[in-house]
């Protein structure tokens, strides 16, 4: 009788101890989770630093207008600009110019793909629009 009550305990002891490690991959993985939507959630365009708050409105405004008037805008300001926010821009821009006219669109992805390091805040637009835009 005692060896079916230890049996018992060890069996037990073993189904806690497994529903407790599953218990804890879950755990473990919604953290992962939480913290890449924090990650993606931060890396907005609007967030980035490298513009003018001068330009703003300008900005806005030329998208609103469409791939000439960013592509004008652009070419305007471009002094003024600086990256991680100057990528996202020609991104944008690479977007609005693909249906109108996608050799330039692929070559300013180049180009902002080349000035790009890794660890530029960008980067993951960058590696999503390679699929489109890459080589």
């Amino acid at each position: 009788m005692t060896k079916i009550i230890t049996a018992v305990i060890i069996i037990a002891a073993l189904y806690g101890g497994w529903h407790l490690f599953l218990y804890w991959e879950k755990v473990k993985n919604e953290e992962e989770v939480q913290k890449k939507e924090n990650a993606q959630a931060a890396i907005a365009g609007d967030s980035l630093p490298g513009l003018p708050y001068q330009l703003e409105a300008s900005l806005q405004t030329a998208r609103q207008q469409g791939a000439a008037a960013m592509g004008t805008w652009l070419k305007n300001n471009s002094a003024s600009l600086q990256d991680p926010r100057k990528a996202w821009i020609e991104l944008d821009y690479v977007l609005l110019l693909a249906r109108e006219n996608p050799s330039e669109a692929k070559r300013t992805y180049q180009s902002v793909r080349e000035r790009l390091k890794e660890s530029s805040p960008v980067w993951k637009r960058v590696v999503e629009l390679e699929k489109t835009f890459g080589p």
